[in-house]
C-alpha cells in the first residue's frame, strides 16, 4: 500500500490552466503507479482551462462546487459527485462559472513511455 497524505501531496501546474491548484494524490511524483495517476484541482471562481487535447483519456468527477466542461458535443455543468469521461484526442475545456471554488478528481493512464 502506498498512501499520500492530502497535506503532502505535491503540487504542479500544467499549461493552459488558470486560477487552480493541482495536486498529485497517486503516480507520478506522488510515489509509484503502473497504469494511471491520480489528481485533485480546486478552481477558483473563473479559473479554469483553455480548450485542449492530449491523446490520454480523461475521467473527471466533482467533488465540490460546479465545473462547466466544453467539448465539440456540447457544454454542460457538472455538479457534486456528477462525472464525465473525456475522450482521447477529445478537445476540452472547463471553467468555474460560480462565485464559489470547485474541487475536481481526475483519473487519467500514464502516458506508455512512464509505464514499466
Amino acid at each position: 500500500m502506498h498512501v499520500v497524505r492530502l497535506n503532502d501531496a505535491p503540487r504542479y501546474e500544467a499549461p493552459g490552466h488558470s486560477d487552480m491548484r493541482m495536486f498529485r494524490l497517486q503516480g507520478r511524483e506522488a510515489g509509484p503507479a503502473d497504469v494511471m495517476w491520480l489528481g485533485m484541482s480546486q478552481i477558483l471562481p473563473g479559473g479554469g482551462i483553455a480548450p485542449s487535447a492530449s491523446p490520454e483519456e480523461k475521467f473527471y468527477l466533482v467533488l465540490e462546487g460546479e465545473v462547466t466542461f466544453e467539448t465539440p458535443d456540447g457544454v454542460v455543468m457538472l455538479g457534486v459527485w456528477d462525472s464525465c469521461r473525456i475522450a482521447p484526442n477529445e478537445t476540452r475545456a472547463l471553467r468555474n462559472e460560480a462565485k464559489r471554488p470547485a474541487t475536481v478528481l481526475l483519473a487519467m493512464p500514464l502516458p506508455n513511455t512512464a509505464r514499466g
